[in-house]
């Protein structure tokens, strides 16, 4: 699972992003962290602010209202935290 570090920076990736596309409803990319983050290896897609309940499973979604980035698992949605075990190890 992820660390606190690795989430911030997906979370500065997605708003950069948005940021850059002016005032879309929902942007769909191609994930640019498949190989640098371990855990986000098997995310094909971000999309940034697409409703989950119309989201693509395999992918993360990016909410910007929350600040909250969520993935599929065991049939729910959840929420993506830090792994606190992780918290120490940079």
């Amino acid at each position: 699972m992820p660390n606190k570090k690795e989430i911030e920076i997906v979370k500065e990736w997605c708003k950069k992003t948005k940021a850059g596309r002016g005032g879309r409803i929902y942007i769909i990319e191609r994930n640019p962290f498949k190989e640098e983050m371990d855990w986000m290896r098997n995310k094909v897609l971000i999309e940034i602010d697409r409703p989950k309940e119309v989201a693509d499973k395999h992918s993360l979604v990016y909410d910007s209202t929350t600040d909250l980035l969520w993935e599929y698992m065991n049939g729910t949605w959840r929420r993506i935290e830090p792994d606190e075990k992780k918290i120490g190890r940079e």
